[in-house]
């Protein structure tokens, strides 16, 4: 059974945003079957936190990028938030570096993170990029083909 699946019910319309999305539950999953056989000290773990942190910074640049453009309202809020992960995953790294097991609260933090951030958070800003059609409306159709 996987830890975290992916559903399309937690797609938020732009396909780049959400492809980061998934890598992000991917690598969750990962983590959770090395930590689920007791590896604590696997080196996944370690490359997992490094890509952890290239991926705040990418995903989080895209995102914030977006807003600023798009003049979105809650800008400095969303932007605390991705603070706030970003801090938190580089103690994680820091305190894994130094020898501590910090599986479990990786865990935790993504867990938290992809339910919370994603499916309350991120999906906030959807009607508002849709208003500015960057994201796709799901009640307009999409255009048939001509033949």
């Amino acid at each position: 059974m996987t830890f975290m699946p992916w559903s399309k019910g937690l797609e938020i319309g732009i396909e780049e945003i959400d492809k980061q999305h998934r890598w992000l539950f991917e690598l969750t999953n990962r983590l959770h079957k090395i930590i689920n056989n007791n590896e604590t000290q696997h080196p996944e773990i370690q490359h997992a936190l490094e890509q952890l942190v290239d991926y705040t910074m990418n995903h989080f640049i895209i995102e914030e990028e977006l807003f600023e453009r798009l003049g979105y309202p809650e800008t400095d809020a969303h932007k605390a938030q991705h603070n706030v992960f970003c801090h938190n995953v580089m103690d994680l790294l820091v305190r894994h570096d130094s020898g501590e097991v910090v599986n479990t609260e990786m865990l935790k933090l993504l867990k938290d993170w992809l339910l919370h951030h994603i499916c309350t958070v991120d999906k906030a800003y959807v009607a508002h990029f849709r208003a500015h059609k960057v994201a796709p409306d799901p009640l307009t159709p999409e255009p048939k083909p001509v033949n």
